[in-house]
């Protein structure tokens, strides 16, 4: 240090007090820091930090020590020091804590005009944030009104030592060249299934939304598309609902393909194990991916089919913020790599009929003929069928279904569908079972009070003076009808026969193909060898009557899902539902027409302004908050707000209410940036009270 950098001692000071005031700065300017060489050519690194707040939802630069110029890549894991205040000219950082982070590119300058902080620490020379994955997330953050980092959390699994440490494996003896061409197989039975595995082997993109047959041939179908999208050199992704899924296309494609050719990604695998096998689609070693929610991020390497099978199953709907539902992402997808779409299942929701309305995907089903020799029987038991039946009183099984059966377990296993307790019943018409709607909003009506009037819930406002818009009557009922059974009474109406059960105390997989009753809630039936010999639909307005927009269309599909489980009609297979006839769902079912369905409600929706014709956003929260969050929001022109209405909440827990939002087609991206905005502003200043935002929420009711 130069002596004229030294303060100018008191006049009046001794020697020895000036020597050691010299001394003293002497040590201060050698214990201060040096500041840090950095990088020459790109010594700046833009970053997304690991906080999931709207106001922080931005790159950060920092300043790239030369020691970490070689492993600083892009799409590597950094840590970095967050928070704070640089200290000008000594490269450093005081306060603020290290968190996580991705570099999403290196800079030769940053547009920041203070000093840069420079990365902490390289966490691993690994590149798991690829571009095209970036991409991805950014554009979920955006139409699910969330922040990137959210969505990376998602994405981009946790990272494992052990596996990052093994040596990359080869590409196996699976790769393109070493492929062949799969025959049609059971895309024979469907009018465009040969075209379609066709073009997959061609190189080029079709998209169709695939009406399934019953039956068990589906994981079959779905591994010969995959197959033939590796032949084209390109890579393969398909979601399924639930593990029991994943392990039977996981079997197809293996004796399809051989091992080594695809893998698997399910939460059973442990942590460890699927980092492993997601390291191996990221490197490209594998190509073709089948698993569940979380593996709709897969970087698969040149991305040629995304398929969904089951996309109506709740499973598909991530409950992490922000929230984004698999079939989006994988359409989102489809669309920025320009990679073919298929979206299947033995039910066709709304959504997939919203698809082929605008001709962005082609219908893919069989021809009447082909159904009808696939399906099984359908018997109907309404409450009128119920009104003189006295084992249907004293049992509380109709005849019919009884008789169904015992005829049935002569052959083989027979499926018993019991829905799940606790569902609230919703009000409809008492003549023509039509849903009690608001004549303001269309949204339900429900009667909190049974002396006061109906309220919607939705908009919250009274109705005074409802009547049915379908028949013109003034009646409402609530109850549930039809027979109900549990396991017990099935043992007692059949001593003779074992019966097992399948649902949240354990979950089978399969059952034998000799006489039981299985008795299985919804989505949790196992698969029969040989099929089942009939099927039995208990309680259908259990499901019928939940106070949700997706009633009709979740509980078609729960039966659809289970009937196609039974033997075709040519072998005997029978199911018995026991439901009023003249349902809608009732009657999709009978024909097994699940694509009629989905266009009828479609139309509907349309008509009444819902989801997904339009754009909808739920808002909750603490009254207060709510009111805030909306006032600081610049919805969009023509925005409807509907509400606000009560939650309910448990015993003791502070009041949450809930707005929907309602905006016209295409204007759902301003709505999410108008909500994102509105998030941000108010935690940027300092509201600490939580809202909750959802964009198009399932559960609409």
């Amino acid at each position: 240090m130069a002596h004229s950098d030294l303060p100018e001692p008191p006049a009046e000071s001794p020697a020895s007090e000036q020597l050691e005031l010299i001394r003293t700065e002497l040590r201060r300017a050698k214990a201060r820091p040096k500041p840090k060489p950095m990088a020459e050519g790109l010594p700046v690194a833009r970053v997304v930090v690991d906080k999931g707040l709207s106001h922080l939802d931005q790159y950060f630069d920092y300043a790239v020590p030369a020691r970490l110029d070689e492993a600083a890549q892009p799409g590597v894991r950094v840590r970095v020091r967050f928070g704070g205040r640089v200290v000008k000219g000594q490269g450093r950082r005081e306060g603020g804590r290290l968190v996580d982070g991705f570099i999403v590119e290196r800079l030769a300058a940053s547009d920041f005009a203070g000093p840069l902080a420079p990365l902490a620490q390289v966490l691993s020379p690994e590149r798991v944030l690829s571009p095209e994955l970036l991409r991805l997330c950014r554009a979920v953050a955006d139409r699910y009104a969330g922040t990137l980092a959210d969505v990376l959390q998602l994405a981009v699994p946790p990272k494992h030592n052990k596996p990052e440490s093994e040596p990359v494996a080869e590409t196996p003896t699976g790769a393109a060249s070493a492929i062949t061409a799969p025959e049609p197989g059971g895309w024979a039975r469907y009018v465009d299934g040969p075209s379609f595995v066709r073009a997959l082997a061609d190189g080029e993109s079709p998209r169709a939304v695939w009406s399934a047959l019953p039956g068990p041939g589906w994981p079959d179908e779905l591994a010969r598309v995959v197959a033939a999208t590796l032949v084209s050199g390109r890579g393969a992704l398909v979601v399924l609902p639930d593990g029991r899924a994943v392990a039977r296309l996981d079997a197809a494609l293996d004796a399809l393909l051989g091992p080594g050719r695809h893998v698997a990604l399910t939460a059973e695998l442990g942590a460890e194990e699927r980092y492993r096998r997601w390291l191996a689609v990221s490197r490209g070693t594998v190509r073709a991916v089948v698993g569940t929610r979380a593996a709709m991020f897969a970087p698969v390497t040149d991305l040629g089919l995304v398929a969904i099978w089951d996309d109506g199953d709740s499973s598909h709907s991530e409950p992490h913020a922000p929230q984004p539902q698999a079939r989006d992402v994988l359409l989102l997808r489809a669309a920025e790599a320009g990679a073919a779409a298929l979206v299947g299942g033995f039910a066709v929701t709304v959504e997939a009929a919203q698809l082929l309305r605008t001709g962005w995907a082609r219908p893919l089903a069989a021809v009447r003929e082909e159904v009808r020799r696939a399906a099984p029987l359908v018997r109907t038991v309404g409450d009128h069928d119920q009104a003189g039946d006295g084992a249907a009183l004293a049992a509380r099984l109709p005849s019919l279904a009884w008789r169904v059966a015992r005829d049935a377990l002569a052959q083989g296993p027979v499926l018993v569908q019991v829905p799940r307790r606790g569902y609230v019943p919703r009000l409809a018409c008492a003549r023509c079972r039509e849903q009690a709607r608001c004549a303001h909003c269309a949204g339900p009506l429900e009667a909190p009070d049974a002396s006061g009037p109906l309220l919607c819930t939705w908009c919250g406002r009274p109705e005074a003076d409802w009547h049915c818009r379908e028949c013109g009557s003034f009646r409402l009922r609530a109850q549930v009808f039809g027979a109900r059974r549990t396991a017990d009474e099935l043992g007692r109406a059949f001593p003779a026969v074992p019966v097992r059960t399948s649902g949240r105390d354990g979950v089978l997989a399969t059952v034998p193909d000799t006489p039981a009753l299985v008795v299985a809630t919804p989505g949790a039936e196992p698969v029969a060898e040989g099929g089942y010999a009939a099927a039995l639909l208990l309680d259908a307005w259990v499901l019928l009557g939940r106070p949700d927009l997706r009633a009709g269309e979740e509980a078609l599909r729960r039966w659809l899902g289970a009937s196609a489980l039974v033997r075709g009609a040519a072998e005997g297979g029978t199911v018995a539902i026991v439901a009023e006839p003249s349902l809608r769902p009732v009657q999709a079912l009978v024909r097994w027409d699940p694509a009629g369905h989905a266009a009828t409600e479609l139309a509907e929706r349309a008509e009444l302004g819902f989801p997904p014709v339009s754009r909808m956003a739920a808002v909750s929260g603490a009254p207060a908050a709510v009111r805030d969050l909306l006032d600081l929001a610049r919805l969009p022109e023509g925005t409807d707000l509907l509400g606000p209405v009560s939650v309910p909440v448990a015993r003791g827990e502070d009041r949450v209410d809930r707005m929907l939002l309602r905006v016209a087609p295409g204007r759902g991206a301003a709505l999410a940036t108008a909500l994102k905005a509105a998030q941000a502003a108010r935690l940027a200043r300092g509201k600490s009270e939580p809202v909750r935002v959802r964009i198009d929420p399932p559960d609409i009711g």
